[in-house]
This record gives C-alpha cells, sequence and structure tokens, in this order.
C-alpha cells in the first residue's frame, strides 16, 4: 500500500537545469517505488494540428504519466517573472486530453532560479495556471532555491541545510496526501 509512483515535470528542457536537478532531488526525498519525468519536449500547441492530426503521442504519453502517478512534483524556473513556456505549453496540450488528467491529483511545486526570491513569482503563476484544472496543489512549504547555479554540491544535494528540510516537509506532505487519496479511492471501490 505504501508503494507510490511518482512523476516529475521540470519546466526547464536543459538537462543541466537547476530545476531538474532539485526535481530530482525531490523525488530522492519523497521515496516512490517507480519515478518518472515526463518529456516536455512537445510540438507548440496549435488548434489546427490537433484537428489535422488529434493530440500528438508524445502528449498522450505525457497525461498516461500523470494519470497513472499517485503524485506530481512540478519544478519550475522562473522566465520574465512568470512560468517558463515549456510548462505552460505542456497544461495547454494536457488541457485537451480526455479524460482530463488533474483533477484530484497531489501536486507539489517548486522551484530553482538565478535570482534572490528564488521563483516566487513563477510559483505564484504557475498555481494560477493549475488552478482550473482542480489538482490537489499543496500550499506548501514553499521550496524556493534562490542562486541556484551556486545551490546544489557535485551530487545534486543541496548545500543549504534550510532547503533540505523544505524538500523533506514537502515531500512528506505530498506523500500523506498521496497516501489519503489512494485510500480514499480504496474505499470507493468497496
Amino acid at each position: 500500500m505504501s508503494d507510490l509512483t511518482l512523476t516529475g515535470l521540470c519546466g526547464a528542457l536543459r538537462a543541466g537545469s537547476t530545476n531538474r536537478i532539485l526535481m530530482r532531488y525531490a523525488a530522492e526525498r519523497f521515496g516512490a517505488s517507480r519515478f518518472t519525468e515526463g518529456d516536455l519536449r512537445l510540438p507548440l500547441y496549435d488548434g489546427d494540428l490537433e484537428e489535422a492530426e488529434g493530440i500528438p503521442e508524445a502528449v498522450e504519453r505525457l497525461a498516461a504519466q500523470i494519470r497513472e502517478a499517485d503524485a506530481v512534483i512540478i519544478a519550475c524556473p522562473e522566465y520574465n517573472k512568470g512560468v517558463s513556456g515549456v510548462i505552460k505549453n505542456a497544461f495547454d496540450w494536457l488541457s485537451r486530453v480526455k479524460p482530463a488528467v488533474w483533477a484530484g491529483k497531489p501536486v507539489a511545486i517548486m522551484s530553482a532560479a538565478a535570482g534572490r526570491a528564488g521563483g516566487e513569482r513563477s510559483q505564484y503563476a504557475l498555481r494560477l495556471c493549475l488552478n482550473a484544472f482542480q489538482p490537489v496543489v499543496l500550499p506548501g512549504p514553499e521550496v524556493l532555491v534562490a542562486n541556484s547555479s551556486q545551490a546544489f554540491d557535485a551530487e545534486g544535494r543541496p548545500k543549504d541545510d534550510a532547503t533540505v528540510k523544505l524538500v523533506d516537509a514537502l515531500m512528506a506532505n505530498l506523500r500523506t496526501e498521496a497516501l489519503r487519496r489512494r485510500a480514499e479511492a480504496g474505499r470507493a471501490a468497496a
């Protein structure tokens, strides 16, 4: 009953992104029996493309990963005081998939950014973007990693003990919510 699946979405495409490092560290601390990273290298959303060709296979694959996960982590950088185009594009495509993938899904968000606020604005915008899909976005604790290029050691661990404690607390909350949701689903099915 405690083996949980976790999907991670990184709002930056760069392999060495500090958000990818943060997401992977958080997944490790969550302790999932299976962790998958969603691939956000998707075509730009285009209604004409959708009409002509349907939902792209890469979008369907991403939707299946989210649907099958007990919980989701989203690590998103702050680009020009908002969410990255990569994550927004993924949300636009995922909003077109049936059945919906987000409703009731436990989600933890976090950010790493070069600036001193650690991506605070992107987290606010991310919450607004997700609201329409009705996931269970955890209120906190907020994980905001500032000066991110200097924040991690060579093994991808935060150098700051406060960040470690915040990630651990957020992942404990996410695990609790995922287990609660799974128990509810089990009772409903019985």
